[in-house]
């Protein structure tokens, strides 16, 4: 018996039946020879974490723009805490935290330079829209690899095309929007909770808000520190969820939820939209413009860039990629050395 089959052994003796085992993925696109020593989803978190879609990750922006302190939070640190929290909630649930893991790693490989400022700005430029979550997974189908994708399996592709809730319902009543797995279902609460808690941590330090700020009804339902909105976000999730007889029904404890919501509700409109974020945003939205025009009137300068392997798409398809494939400061630099002058000698 291979390590690997020892693994699903294990997994069969161990995980609840509401988990999905790795030896039941649909498969890959392509399929391929499985590994001795890793399962499917093992696999799937490897080629992720190795992928230079992941390292860029630590050069964009998760809320505030270029910071200067060195403790604020980048959509690298975000995801890492995603997969942190996801992995404990799978833990106590006896869930597949590998597909966990993998779903949770790869969830944010789409996202823009500048946040979701920059998300904005290709959804309005781009024909047929734009989606960090839709470009997550064509990251991992086309762009990686020259063109080739990473060939994740069925479980984790879908997770990460149904992580995002935008502002709406972390579980939609629109079963269509679900992940087809509890382990996906996971990784959206794990999101939520990660963004709400560090994103008030980040705001406070940067001064936008302070605790006092914080409304009451926060502080008493989830806590006055960040350990402890993050314990008791993670228990309303727990608690809140109920197994049926083939599927866990996710939801999060009342109280803590609505505690949740007001909670998002306070920072989208105190701190995502507070004037010292809004007009870096704004600042931010103009280089992108500028850029996206720019690769789109002088073909020959994409094509120096990005090479020749997304050929077959269209122009506006190709400078999207580009575009959303940027670090903050790769954006920075690139709209430096066209528009500003440099010098002659």
């Amino acid at each position: 018996m291979s390590i690997r089959e020892e693994i699903e052994e294990r997994e069969q003796d161990y995980l609840s039946l509401y988990a999905f085992l790795s030896a039941e993925s649909k498969g890959r696109v392509r399929p391929e020879k499985e590994c001795d020593l890793r399962s499917v989803f093992q696999r799937d978190r490897d080629r992720i974490v190795y992928s230079k879609a992941f390292r860029r990750l630590k050069h964009k922006t998760q809320v505030f723009l270029a910071p200067s302190g060195d403790h604020y939070r980048t959509r690298l640190t975000h995801t890492l805490e995603v997969s942190e929290i996801a992995r404990t909630i799978a833990r106590a649930m006896r869930l597949n935290e590998d597909l966990v893991e993998a779903i949770a790693l790869a969830h944010d490989l789409g996202h823009t330079p500048f946040g979701h400022a920059g998300e904005t700005v290709l959804n309005e430029l781009t024909p047929g829209g734009f989606s960090h979550y839709r470009q997550s997974l064509r990251v991992v189908d086309v762009l990686e690899n020259e063109g080739l994708g990473l060939n994740l399996t069925y479980e984790v592709r879908d997770g990460i095309a149904k992580h995002s809730k935008g502002y709406g319902e972390v579980i939609p009543n629109n079963i269509n929007d679900l992940p087809k797995t509890a382990e996906g279902c996971v990784v959206r609460y794990a999101d939520v909770i990660a963004y709400l808690n560090h994103d008030l941590d980040d705001a406070i330090r940067s001064g936008v808000i302070s605790e006092d700020d914080v409304p009451e009804q926060c502080h008493e339902i989830l806590g006055t520190t960040h350990s402890e909105r993050l314990v008791t976000m993670i228990k309303g999730v727990l608690s809140g969820t109920t197994p049926t007889q083939n599927l866990l029904v996710f939801n999060v404890n009342p109280k803590v939820g609505e505690a949740m919501q007001t909670l998002r509700n306070f920072l989208f409109h105190n701190v995502y939209r507070a004037p010292q974020v809004h007009n870096e945003f704004v600042k931010a939205s103009k280089i992108l413009r500028e850029l996206f025009r720019y690769c789109t009137e002088n073909k020959d300068f994409l094509e120096t860039e990005i090479g020749s392997f997304a050929e077959s798409f269209s122009l506006e398809r190709r400078v999207c990629d580009f575009i959303a494939s940027m670090t903050d400061r790769f954006a920075q630099n690139l709209y430096q050395r066209i528009y500003l002058p440099g010098s002659l000698f």
